[in-house]
Formats: C-alpha cells, sequence, structure tokens
C-alpha cells in the first residue's frame, strides 16, 4: 500500500511527532508508513485522513504486491 502522508503533512506544516499525537500512534509509526514498511490499520486509516479533511483514498492507494495473492484466487 502506498501513501500520501508525507505529502500531506508538508501541505500541513505538520511535523511527524504532531500527527502521531493527532492519532494517537508513536512518532515511529509514522515513520513507518511514510516509507511503506507499515500498513495501518482501517481505524487509523480513517483518522490520519480525518486530521487532513481528505478522504481515506486521497490518502492510502492499494497496489497488489507482485509476489502477493493473484486477484483470480479464492
Amino acid at each position: 500500500m502506498k501513501n500520501r502522508i508525507r505529502v500531506l503533512r508538508a501541505e500541513h506544516e505538520m511535523t511527524q511527532e504532531q500527527l502521531a499525537e493527532l492519532v494517537g500512534v508513536t512518532r515511529n509509526t509514522i515513520i513507518s508508513m511514510e516509507k511503506d514498511k507499515y500498513s495501518p490499520s482501517l481505524k487509523l486509516g480513517y483518522r490520519i485522513a480525518h486530521v487532513f479533511n481528505v478522504g481515506i483514498d486521497d490518502v492510502f492507494t492499494y497496489e497488489e504486491d507482485k509476489d502477493g495473492p493473484s486477484s483470480d484466487e479464492g
């Protein structure tokens, strides 16, 4: 999953620490999300979108992993 958290923070002149405080996580969680090393829960995703006053689709974009399950499985 890709995200625009870093871009949105810059647009709102917000630090990682400030965002972390507003959504109830650690700064390290924000860092991990910005580096695409952590995919947040749906609840956290919505909290982040709410802080920036945008829809969740404006923050996160799902990209299927090349090594992940194919869309015809299931």
